[in-house]
């Protein structure tokens, strides 16, 4: 008896941990909702300091948006809106 009760504990435990986990990694806010802007500051915020207006060309945003893309995981739409803000700060 004592051992189904600890197998139901177990199975408990772990599909608890399972929803708290999942839940816990929900999205405040849909990505398409984001501006390039606030893509910017969550994903390269936090290991660069802002870029100088005119640091970069518009090849080279493009040259590091696809780097850094595949170094951060982020997806395609948010690397476009990160670069084009980027882009657009440099005007």
């Amino acid at each position: 008896m004592k051992k189904y009760f600890a197998i139901i504990f177990i199975l408990v435990l772990l599909v608890s941990f399972g929803i708290f986990s999942i839940s816990g990694c929900a999205v405040s806010q849909k990505i398409n909702d984001k501006t390039g802007t606030q893509l910017w500051g969550e994903n390269c915020g936090r290991c660069h300091n802002p870029p100088g207006p005119g640091e970069f060309s518009s090849a080279n945003w493009d040259i590091i948006g696809s780097h850094m893309r595949v170094r951060t995981n982020i997806t395609e739409t948010e690397e476009r809106k990160i670069i084009d803000y980027l882009k657009n700060t440099g005007n």
